[in-house]
Parts: structure tokens; sequence; C-alpha cells
């Protein structure tokens, strides 16, 4: 007598997000069913800030999140809010972030006239928003105000919203520019209110960017779901990175009311970028796993950013406790189960942009 063996149950795993295109990873991994594939059931909820994203994270409400990488390394440290263990699974992307300035700004930079010439001459105090404080959003906008001469702790008001309100904010003359993931970059351009003046594949060719993180505890005290949900959002960024129409088709489900929200074809048109943009300076969600590897010296890169804005003292052990941040373990082990190449070192570090001092 033969019997069917009955399927195990599918864990379900609550997973927040923000409205942003480098969340696709996450939404496509459910519309394919490569969670269940995986054994899970993964229940995506949208959240309406990084702070509010954290917050869930942290108290248990969330399994799992999309997050900025400099993000988990705030909490980690405890910079600005609260300190908790934190876990990187896996990176989500890379590149796909976007500077914007106001149109009277934008016009001043195509003439010639350098920026900080162009906000010294602002009625007001110049305004820039970024996402998180401590966020990656937050270091581009430094690193570039920094390349030009500008301090961004004392020459400007750095305020912090969420990506959907920024475009409205610099329509409404609130700001005088930001800097977010995309699609709100595009957004900004569409209705009118500003104008995309630097990618932040430009100022640092495939640099980390989103990643899936979770709470210490649970990547260690639960390492078969975690090898699970990376393996389920692995095979996620290969399927995006696979073929243009599945970037195509991936735009037509970020369209809905409670992913993003905005018309697909806009979104398509920043998951397809332009083809004069160089395929390093792109939004890349796989690139053969070299964009979702946990690469301990991007924490390092990060770190040191930190420090460069006085926000971290200098580390007596160089940061030793990163190696439990990047579960290297984990990811390796999600590779191996699809058959993704793991890369020979731990360590990449020649595209890291060369820090400038803090002007004075």
């Amino acid at each position: 007598m033969t019997t069917s063996a009955t399927p195990l149950p599918l864990r379900d795993l609550d997973v927040g997000f923000m409205p942003l295109l480098d969340a696709a990873p996450l939404v496509v991994a459910t519309r394919l069913g490569q969670d269940r594939g995986h054994g899970l059931r993964l229940r995506l909820h949208r959240q309406a800030s990084w702070a509010t994203l954290r917050d869930r994270l942290l108290s248990g409400e969330l399994d799992a999140a999309h997050a900025m990488s400099a993000m988990v390394l705030a909490v980690q440290t405890g910079i600005g809010g609260p300190r908790a263990a934190m876990a990187v699974l896996t990176g989500l992307n890379r590149n796909g972030q976007a500077i914007v300035v106001s149109g009277a700004l934008a016009r001043a930079l195509e003439s010639g006239i350098p920026l900080a010439e162009a906000l010294r001459a602002l009625p007001r105090r110049p305004v820039f928003a970024q996402t998180f404080p401590t966020g990656t959003h937050a270091l581009w906008l430094y690193h570039w105000l920094a390349t030009q001469g500008i301090d961004p702790l004392h020459d400007i008001e750095a305020v912090t919203l969420p990506p959907p309100q920024m475009p409205q904010a610099l329509a409404d003359g609130q700001l005088d520019g930001f800097c977010a993931g995309e699609p709100w970059g595009a957004q900004a351009e569409a209705i009118g209110a500003g104008v995309r003046v630097e990618r932040s594949g430009h100022l640092w060719p495939g640099h980390p960017e989103k990643v899936l993180a979770c709470r210490r505890d649970f990547a260690a005290l639960q390492p078969e779901l975690a090898t699970a949900l990376t393996a389920t959002v692995l095979e996620a960024c290969r399927w995006l990175d696979a073929d243009p129409r599945h970037r195509a088709q991936a735009a037509q489900w970020l369209a809905a009311p409670d992913a993003i929200g905005l018309p697909a074809g806009r979104l398509t048109a920043g998951l397809l970028p332009p083809p004069d943009l160089p395929a390093r300076e792109a939004l890349q969600f796989h690139a053969d796993g070299q964009a979702n590897h946990p690469w301990e010296s991007d924490g390092r890169w990060i770190l040191g950013q930190f420090r460069r804005w006085g926000w971290l003292p200098p580390a007596p052990d160089g940061d030793a406790w990163l190696a439990d941040v990047y579960r290297l373990d984990t990811w390796r082990e999600a590779a191996r189960q699809l058959g993704v190449p793991v890369p020979a070192r731990d360590l990449r570090g020649s595209l890291v942009p060369v820090a400038d001092p803090i002007p004075r």
C-alpha cells in the first residue's frame, strides 16, 4: 500500500516594504509564488515611513523588511534611535536612487552657476530632504553636497520626509531638493516639480542600497527559515535581471495601490533605464549574485560615512561585529540551493568613492 506525502503547511512571514522600485523582489516573489516554492507565504505590508518600518520590525510586528543598508547599521549602533541586534540576509539591489532639485536650481546649474552660489542666492536657508537621517539617501545627498563645496551639516537645513511626499513638497516650494529612491525622482519631473541632477549610480557605480533585513534573533534561532526567506528573495532578484520583459511585468504589479500606486508606464521607465546609461550605473537586482552578496566591505564604507559626519566614534576593534550582521553562511546556502555563483572573496572595495573632507 502506498501513501502520498502530505505537503507541509506554509510558514507565514510578515514582511514590510516602502513604495519604491527596489521593493520589486518582494512583490515579484509573491506574485510568482516563489515564496510558496520555498515553503513560505509572504504577507507584504506597505509602510508609511522608514521610521515606522524600523519600529515594526524591532517590535516583532514584521519578521523581515526591505530596508536601507545604512539604516540597518544605524539601528545596530543605536545612532539617533533605538539600538538592536540586526541581520542582513541579502542585498536587494544596487543603484536606482536620484538627487532632485527645484527647477530654479536646475536652471542655475545648467547655466554654469556653482551650486553653492545658487544656494546663497535663495531668499531663505536652503532645505533638502532625505528619507531617514542615517539612511543611504542621507549619505548620497551629503556626499554630493560636499563635492559641491557645501557643508550639509551647517549650510543647509536637512529634513526627513517619506519618499511619496517629496515631489509635492518640492512643487509647493517647501524644499529646494531631495534624495530618494525611484520612482519619486521621476514623479517630481512628471509633475514639473524639479529635475533629477544626479543619479546615485553615477556617484558610486554599483553602490549598495536596499537589503533584506531582520532581527538577529530571527536569523540566529531559525536558520532554516532565514535560508528559505533568503532563497525566495534571491530567486526573485535573479528573475528581475533575467529579461527586460520581466521588469515590464513587475511594473504592472508595482502599479497596484497597495504597492507603489503610480502608472505602470512611469514605473517601467525606472525599471528599464535609458539605453545611454552605463550598465554599471543602472538599477541592478541580481548581476549574477554580485548585487545580492552581503558585502561586509559595504558596511565598513557606511560606518566610515557615519564617522565622517560625526555620528559614530572610532572603533578600537575595527568593527569586527559586522561579521555578525552580514549573514554570509545563510546567503551562501541559499545561493547554493539556487545555483547562484558565490564570489571567491567576501570583500569588495575597488568601487568605493574616496570620501571628501567636510568643507569648512
